[in-house]
């Protein structure tokens, strides 16, 4: 599972807060779960700290240590904005978006299961 709405938006349509290096604080840690040796020998889960806000996040998504290193900073870089501007977030925006949009998919799977019901029970009044 991505944190927040990394996986499922597009980049550059968000206004976020810029990072400074700086304000980072970065380790690579031993990952855990599933992978056996390649997991449990090497170093390539990043633990990404931004100082002023204390927001920490871990990143063990895959076996590069590179492609951790980039996708920790841009999941912390929606976290730090959503801490900062709150509801005025672009990614709170997205979020409660595409929640409204699966409550109305949930609604029309609803009323078309409704719909079928209501369907095959005319079918057996019909029969009978």
């Amino acid at each position: 599972s991505v944190p927040l709405l990394q996986a499922e938006r597009k980049r550059n349509s968000l206004n976020l807060l810029e990072l400074s290096e700086a304000e980072l604080e970065e380790q690579f840690v031993r990952g855990d779960g599933p992978g056996g040796q390649a997991t449990n020998k090497t170093n390539n889960c990043v633990v990404l700290k931004h100082i002023p806000s204390g927001i920490v996040v871990k990143c063990h998504q895959t076996r590069s240590v590179e492609k951790n290193r980039k996708i920790a900073r841009e999941i912390l870089q929606e976290k730090v904005d959503l801490f900062y501007k709150g509801e005025d977030s672009d990614v709170f925006r997205e979020k409660k978006a595409s929640e409204k949009q699966k409550q109305e998919k949930k609604r029309r799977a609803k009323e078309n299961l409704e719909r079928k019901k209501l369907f095959k029970e005319m079918q057996q009044l019909d029969k009978e």
